[in-house]
């Protein structure tokens, strides 16, 4: 064999070999390239999306909106246009601390509760915490600030005006040896209160947690800017989840399929009435019932009542046949669409016999949806609750038969959605109208006649917040007419 010939061809071997080296290395190389750019892309990916949750820009937002409700975008965009001012110029400022807030109470209590803090936030330059929702009330709602509220459009609809976060930096947190500051601040206090008692702490607590929220800013005497702030939380910001709004908007289109329709705020129900003490047309058990019940709630201060004296003083909510009574006296026909919005009435359907018999079209959103869409929101009084706002805010008339906080936050929306009708109830006036009738002193004309001229200056229209000076209590709420964010005239050209 020709030697020559044998060494050419293990070389043509060793070449073959090292050159299938090089293209296996060359594939590895690329593939290895390949792993490492996608490992970048998602870490890319991840890291904007986790900015987005605290920032949310308005593309990420409308792009969201777009493919979660196609159907109302359109809508959306026309009532933004035409309803939103323009955003405030971004305000840049160094965070003075970190602002925690325990809100107490049911659903609209919270709800005027945040708007009040993150005006508080805004004043003094601290960047808020989303706020920790009340779940050891008398409710007992186990429900987050994000089951009920859009948290994103919360944060987002805020950013030029105030940092939010969902959560405390580590560094905070209680398992690293940090103590929070915890306080309520005093009720109705004021700018001043705000700035000379409470923002000096924060530069020795750099965190403090307000542990009761409820009606601690003033109604009044607060600068224009702020009160409008806490317009455009109550009214922009603070908007439901998207599962409460469809359902929500599902329970307005079946009422409005058959025309029109009132909500009544029927507030006859166990907490209110062992609350307040109000037992007329009660048994004596039931009577007994309630006043157990308000024993048995130490932070219910007042336990003995007179329940007659406190409903001839007009502290009572008007009992379901009482309720009856006036809106027959007012003219409302026996066909008209009622919803009742409220939870269980006490008594169940024996209370609500002469309302039904009055007015026969009655329903609630257990009658008007399916029982598996209403499951999600069981044992969750809040989002129940938030169910009933929608459908009280979207209804032709609104009639409360108590001014508790959902009766004063609906009336407020109504007013500021155009003056929207609202009855409210003269309670005192109209037990003593009733207890005319009943004796026999009024006729049913008479009766009729005096219901309706108490009733004429009650019905939503503009007017002036009613100031009480040192008695904020006793003074018109701010969230029931925010009439510095509203239009001196019933046609509204312009919106906060």
């Amino acid at each position: 064999m020709d030697v020559r010939s044998e060494n050419s061809g293990g070389q043509v071997v060793r070449w073959a070999k090292i050159q299938g080296q090089v293209i296996q290395r060359t594939r590895l190389h690329v593939w290895f390239i390949r792993v490492c750019s996608s490992i970048v892309v998602w870490t890319c990916l991840v890291q904007i999306l986790a900015v987005g949750e605290l920032w949310q820009p308005k593309l990420l937002t409308s792009f969201s909106n777009r493919m979660n409700d196609p159907g109302r975008l359109s809508i959306q965009v026309e009532k933004t246009i035409s309803s939103l001012p323009p955003l405030p110029p971004s305000r840049n400022y160094t965070s003075n601390g970190f602002l925690r807030v325990s809100c107490n109470g049911g659903l609209n209590q919270m709800r005027a509760a945040i708007c009040d803090m993150v005006t508080v936030a805004c004043l003094l330059n601290l960047t808020l915490v989303v706020p920790e929702l009340d779940k050891t009330s008398f409710w007992a709602d186990p429900s987050d600030f994000e089951d009920i509220f859009d948290v994103g459009h919360f944060i987002n609809s805020l950013r030029n005006e105030i940092r939010i976060v969902k959560r405390l930096p580590k560094r905070f947190n209680r398992k690293y040896g940090f103590q929070p500051l915890i306080m309520p601040p005093v009720s109705w206090s004021s700018k001043k209160y705000y700035l000379e008692q409470i923002l000096p702490l924060f530069s020795k607590h750099k965190v403090i947690r307000f542990n009761r929220t409820d009606t601690r800013l003033a109604n009044n005497g607060i600068p224009l800017d702020l009160q409008r702030l806490r317009c455009r939380v109550n009214f922009q910001a603070l908007k439901f989840t998207p599962r409460i709004e469809a359902l929500g908007d599902k329970l307005v289109h079946i009422l409005r399929e058959k025309g029109p329709f009132v909500a009544l705020h029927l507030r006859y129900e166990m907490d209110m009435l062992a609350f307040s003490g109000c037992t007329h047309g009660c048994t004596h058990e039931e009577a007994e019932e309630l006043k157990h019940m308000r024993y048995a709630f130490p932070w219910w201060r007042e336990k003995e009542i007179v329940s007659e004296e406190r409903r001839s003083q007009g502290l009572c909510p008007l009992t379901p046949e009482e309720v009856a009574l006036v809106l027959r006296a007012m003219d409302f026909d026996k066909n008209t669409q009622i919803y009742i919005a409220s939870g269980e009435i006490y008594g169940g359907q024996k209370r609500l016999a002469t309302l039904r018999t009055t007015f026969p079209q009655i329903v609630k959103k257990e009658t008007l949806l399916d029982p598996e869409e209403l499951k999600q929101f069981q044992n969750h009084s809040s989002q129940m609750a938030a169910l009933d706002f929608i459908v009280s805010v979207a209804s032709n008339i609104f009639v409360p038969s108590y001014d508790g906080n959902m009766a004063k936050l609906v009336e407020g929306h109504r007013r500021y959605l155009g003056f929207k009708e609202t009855i409210r109830l003269d309670r005192k006036r109209v037990v003593e109208l009733i207890d005319l009738h009943h004796n026999g002193t009024l006729s049913w004309t008479e009766f009729s006649g005096a219901i309706k001229m108490a009733h004429e200056r009650r019905r939503g229209q503009p007017d002036d917040r009613r100031i009480i000076n040192e008695k904020p209590k006793e003074e018109d709420y701010f969230y029931a007419n925010p009439q510095e964010c509203l239009c001196n005239a019933t046609s509204c050209g312009n919106d906060i």
